[in-house]
């Protein structure tokens, strides 16, 4: 890191380490774990039908600030403006490090990193060094699961209010997204 931002002329104290990654959310989601008096049998909605989207969504759990997008589709255009987005949510004067799983989408030669965003890959096949995904597990366990949304619209509608949910409890990003091993420097 001390060589990227001796490259760049970054001062380290402006870095922030971001990560990124995105979940699809629709009406086929999983049924999670619920409360119940003992010896109950709750009954949990399950939907058949098959519309989802996406959320684009980045965290840099240093400062608890979140960046997210939901799109209809997973590809390079998406990640172009998700990439734009997390461009707008670094602080003026910051450089962000964006580790992001290597995905076809996260690493095209077509994509539009803004000038104040690194791209950073993860090794592959770690989605455990991604704190995006225990975001992703806290929201469909807590916010996103066990419910039938009536159409795709509403889907969107649930996934910004999850979103903005999240993103108004910045201790909540910082408890689930800290690694040790992304800010010892």
């Amino acid at each position: 890191m001390a060589k990227l931002a001796a490259d760049k002329k970054i001062e380290p104290a402006r870095i922030e380490i971001w990560f990124t990654d995105e979940a699809r959310i629709g009406q086929k989601n999983k049924i999670t774990r619920r409360w119940a008096r003992r010896g109950s049998r709750p009954s949990a909605p399950h939907d058949q039908r098959t519309a989802s989207t996406y959320i684009f969504g980045a965290i840099c759990p240093k400062l608890g600030k979140a960046a997210a997008l939901v799109l209809p589709r997973c590809n390079i255009d998406a990640m172009n403006l998700h990439l734009a987005e997390i461009g707008l949510a670094v602080a003026p004067g910051a450089h962000a490090l964006l580790l992001v799983d290597q995905a076809g989408w996260h690493m095209s030669d077509r994509l539009v990193v803004p000038p104040n965003v690194t791209l950073v890959p993860l090794p592959p096949k770690c989605p455990e060094l991604n704190p995006v995904e225990n975001i992703w597990q806290f929201l469909r366990d807590n916010w996103l699961s066990n419910r039938v949304f009536t159409s795709y619209d509403n889907i969107v509608d649930h996934c910004c209010d999850t979103w903005n949910r999240l993103i108004a409890q910045p201790w909540r990003i910082m408890s689930i997204g800290l690694r040790d091993w992304a800010h010892r420097f």
